[in-house]
This record gives structure tokens, sequence and C-alpha cells, in this order.
């Protein structure tokens, strides 16, 4: 107790507890972990809307622009990091029955290349680009460009190429007044069997396998029992009799089918353009 007239001020003295755990914010850490996560799931995300967006011809340009254009050895990827050059990918990495790799027992074609994914000598697009070149001689030749020919040029007004992923394709197709069948029949007409020996001559200056398709015009009225399917099935397999009797050698016809009415020229799938024959000169490497 303070005395009697003292005017002392009393001295009050306040203890603050310091906590050093459990309340407080515990730094930033929590807040680069967090960032890491969802920049990883934002990632994610992207790559699986990619995948869902592009087609396989896009994702292997994609893939291709992330590899090295320039193969530097069969199963190398020609660095000089912690693989010593190898890509993990390649047959010395991984055994061959797994991913990345091919079966126990691959052929020349089917062995895995490694990290560039081709040989040293680029044969796939070596293939390719004389395919091209050869198709090109061959739409000179078709199309009357490339010297003397004995096929007039109302002949050849039947005819149009395009070079495809498949490989040329040489359309033959009907037009008023002239067709390449008897109306209803499988049975050629002379501008057929022109057409014909023109295909088969142009055709020896390739290799390549062939495949043939039938296509015809939709009938006006929906029958019970269409024949188109049976009369363009029959009109591409008469071509190929055709070629063959011209000198072609069997063995490169690859295929024979009929399309019927389903994959018109026009809009209009009644038009005589939709009567047509397509001969596919296929790639070399298919």
């Amino acid at each position: 107790m303070r005395a009697p007239g003292d005017n002392v001020a009393p001295v009050i003295i306040r203890k603050k507890k310091k906590v050093t755990g459990g309340d407080g914010h515990h730094g930033g850490a929590w807040k680069v972990a967090y960032a890491d996560f969802v920049t990883a799931m934002m990632a994610f995300f992207l790559l699986m809307w990619l995948l869902n967006a592009t087609t396989e011809k896009q994702r292997k340009g994609i893939a291709d622009y992330f590899s090295p254009t320039v193969p530097v050895n069969r199963i190398s990827g020609g660095g000089d990091g912690m693989f010593g050059g190898d890509s993990v990918f390649s047959e010395d990495q991984l055994p061959q029955n797994g991913t990345g790799a091919t079966n126990l027992r691959p052929t020349e074609r089917q062995q895995a290349r490694g990290e560039t994914g081709v040989s040293p000598e680029g044969a796939g697009q070596g293939r390719m680009s004389a395919d091209r070149e050869r198709f090109e001689e061959m739409k000179e030749v078709l199309m009357g460009r490339g010297g003397e020919s004995t096929v007039s040029h109302e002949t050849r007004r039947h005819i149009v190429t395009r070079v495809t992923d498949e490989g040329l394709v040489v359309e033959l197709f009907d037009r008023p007044g002239a067709t390449l069948f008897r109306p209803g029949t499988s049975e050629p007409t002379p501008l057929l069997r022109d057409l014909s020996d023109l295909l088969a001559t142009a055709a020896t200056m390739v290799e390549n396998g062939l495949a043939l398709e039938g296509h015809t015009r939709a009938r006006p009225v929906t029958l019970l029992s269409s024949p188109v399917w049976r009369l363009s099935a029959r009109r591409a397999d008469r071509v190929r009799r055709l070629l063959e009797s011209a000198g072609m050698d069997p063995i490169r016809i690859r295929r024979v089918t009929g399309h019927a009415d389903r994959e018109p020229a026009t809009r209009d799938p009644m038009a005589i353009r939709n009567d047509r024959l397509e001969v596919i000169f296929l790639r070399s490497d298919m």
C-alpha cells in the first residue's frame, strides 16, 4: 500500500507471452508449393485439350517440331549428355518388347530408330520424294503433255489426276453423251478401252501397287435391293481385267472395291459426273 502523502505513481509491469509455433503463418513456402501444383495442373489439362483438339497429322507435326531433324546415328540421339549420345528409346537401352521399342524379333522395317525416328539416309523421305517425281511424270503422260500420243484430246477430257497421301489418284469419269460403260451394265465402251490402254502404258513408268475403286451415281428412287453396290464392284473388277489384258502384272493390284453412290464427286448425287472409276497408284511404302 502507498503511504499517506506519497505522490509516487505505482510501477506496473506487463508481461507478454511469446508464441513460437502452432498459430503462425509458417512463412511463404506453402504459397510456392501451391503455385507449382496449380501450374502442373494447368499444363496437364492443356495437354489433354491438345490431344483431343488435334488430328494425328497435327500431333505428329508437333512432335517433329520438338525432335531433332538431322539424324546423326542409327540408334543415337547425337548428344553428349548423361546418356552418352544414346537415346533411351533405342534398342540398346530398352528390351524390344516394351513401349518405345519393337518386338523380340524385329525386322529391318520395324527396328526402332532412336531419338530421331528416321534412318541416317532419310529413306522414308527419299521414297516419298521419288514417288512424287514419278507421279508428276505420269501426270504429264496421262494429260498428253509428254510427247506424241495416240489418245485424242477428247478422250483425255475424261481424266482428272491428283496426288494425295495415299498416292496418285487417276479419276476416269462419264461425260454427257460419252460414258465409260453401257448404261446400267459393266460392259466397257471403246472409250474406256482406250483409257485402259493409256493407263497400262503409264503404269510401266512405276512399279507401285494399284487400288481400283468403282463409283456410281444415285438412283432417283429408293429400291428395296439397290443394284449400285454390285454394279460399282463389277465395274471396278472389269477395269482390273482390262489393265491385265493390256499387259499389267496382276500382282500389282492390291484391292478392288465398289463404293456405290456413297462418295459423290458433286453436290448432286444423281449427276452423271458421279459415274466414275478411281485408279490409285499407291505410295511405295504402303
